[in-house]
């Protein structure tokens, strides 16, 4: 501190002071957190991934560790009069909050995208060296804070896989039809689904042979246009009702990511037109599996992600209440802390052997990580459905479940159980209930017959 005070005065002291300010209340990475919200893909997910290390070094280094080593600040006398800050912090010096925040936010971005982290990092030392140079923190202070802010950093990774870039695997086709201009190409577009607005112009732009149809004409596609390909542009809900006649008929799908999420489409490996066009071009493209559902013995309803009982269709049907007031997000929020709260368990047989649950969740492919929240998809040609459900035969178990998914070790939980098979049968005792598919309400029923199907679905792809 006092080879730092001895530092000839320069420009840089108030751009210290400035860049110090700057980060208080970790204002200059929330914005820098936005910022990159506002792409998709590896930039959203650095932000989001920033805001949560964020979270876990403020709460580590603000609440728990400056209550715990109580410190003195560095004498002002120190440094010179004008390199000072205005308001000197009344908390302990020890650690650096704002260290630990910068490191947090840094090692967070740099997991996600290496070149962002990169980007930031130069920002992010000088913000942790401006508490030494503004005389409000000793640098072992900075030092603790930085090392709080990386294990934040690396911690989010026990609750939140690294991203993936690059597609499930699946089996490989190059021999698909190859559409020039989308010749023989009828596209099922729902024009209400995500939040970019309807997208049949910038199809039709693409495609100016292809046919374009509403997905409430979906029924009539196959007997009226008689297609060599069938499209679909729109969220997971349309991508499956589209998949199911593609895989009944035996034809290629070819898929316009357009919804809000896009799941299906993001582990196809397919991130906008452009992706499904060069495929379409140069016929390209794999073989997917997808997963059925039969209830009551009404025939297969097809699911491209995830099939769930219990809670789940109680929350889709309350979002759908309350999201014309609040918006989807905050009514999903609204709705799931509701259903958890009033929420009954089921009594079911899984391959008739006897259970008592919360929830069952079917995954069409196997998902990564094996914990709770379920968010990738590393394979499309297993065979294999993912079946999870949450045990409510165990005393405090929705407690015990709670705990063990803020922890991270729900995987070694009691009430947390998880399988990977081609086949399920699960009959409800208490009466029927409602399916969830792919984040649609399904029928009720009382008996569920899932099978996992092999190799169903052609679909274009890079």
């Amino acid at each position: 501190m006092r080879r730092c005070g001895q530092l000839p005065a320069t420009p840089v002291d108030q751009g210290m002071k400035s860049l110090s300010k700057a980060a208080n209340h970790s204002a200059l990475w929330l914005s820098a957190a936005a910022v990159l919200a506002l792409r998709k893909g590896g930039p959203r997910r650095s932000g989001l991934r920033g805001v949560a290390a964020i979270a876990g070094a403020s709460f580590s280094a603000s609440l728990v560790a400056k209550r715990l080593f109580p410190r003195r600040r560095p004498a002002a006398e120190l440094l010179p009069v004008p390199r000072r800050l205005t308001r000197r912090p009344t908390s302990s010096s020890f650690p650096s909050g704002h260290a630990a925040s910068a490191a947090a936010f840094t090692t967070a971005v740099a997991m996600e995208s290496p070149a962002l982290g990169l980007a930031v990092a130069p920002v992010a030392a000088a913000v942790a060296y401006s508490r030494v140079h503004t005389g409000v923190h000793w640098p072992s202070d900075v030092a603790a804070g930085a090392l709080i802010g990386v294990g934040a950093g690396l911690l989010t990774r026990r609750w939140w896989p690294i991203g993936r870039e690059d597609a499930a695997s699946a089996r490989d086709r190059a021999d698909l039809p190859a559409l020039p201009d989308g010749e023989g190409l009828v596209v099922v577009v729902n024009a209400n689904s995500g939040v970019g607005g309807d997208p049949s112009e910038e199809i039709a732009k693409e495609w100016p042979k292809a046919r374009l149809v509403a997905i409430d004409d979906l029924d009539g596609v196959i007997a009226d246009h008689n297609p060599r390909a069938l499209g679909v542009a729109g969220g997971d809900g349309s991508v499956a009702a589209v998949a199911a006649v593609a895989a009944e008929h035996g034809l290629p799908m070819v898929l316009v990511p357009a919804g809000t999420l896009n799941h299906f489409a993001r582990d196809v490996g397919l991130n906008g037109l452009a992706d499904a066009a060069k495929a379409v071009a140069g016929g390209e493209g794999a073989r997917v599996d997808l997963s059925t559902v039969d209830v009551d013995g009404e025939g297969p309803r097809w699911f491209v992600n995830t099939a769930s009982l219990g809670g789940y269709p109680d929350m889709v049907r309350l979002r759908e209440k309350l999201q014309a007031r609040w918006g989807k997000w905050p009514a999903a929020a609204i709705a799931l802390a509701r259903v958890l709260r009033t929420s009954r368990p089921m009594r079911v047989e899984l391959n008739g052997e006897p259970h008592l649950v919360w929830v069952l969740f079917v995954g069409n492919g196997p998902y990564r990580p094996k914990g709770f929240a379920p968010t990738m998809r590393p394979a499309l040609d297993r065979g294999l459905m993912d079946v999870r459900y949450i045990r409510a035969d165990t005393r405090f178990s929705r407690t015990r479940f709670f705990v063990g998914a803020l922890l991270g070790s729900l995987n070694r939980s009691r009430t947390y159980r998880h399988l990977e098979t081609s086949r399920l049968d699960v009959r409800v005792l208490d009466g029927a209930v409602a399916i969830a598919t792919d984040g649609e309400v399904g029928p009720t029923g009382s008996t569920f017959e899932f099978r996992a199907r092999s190799a169903a679905l052609d679909i274009y792809r890079p």
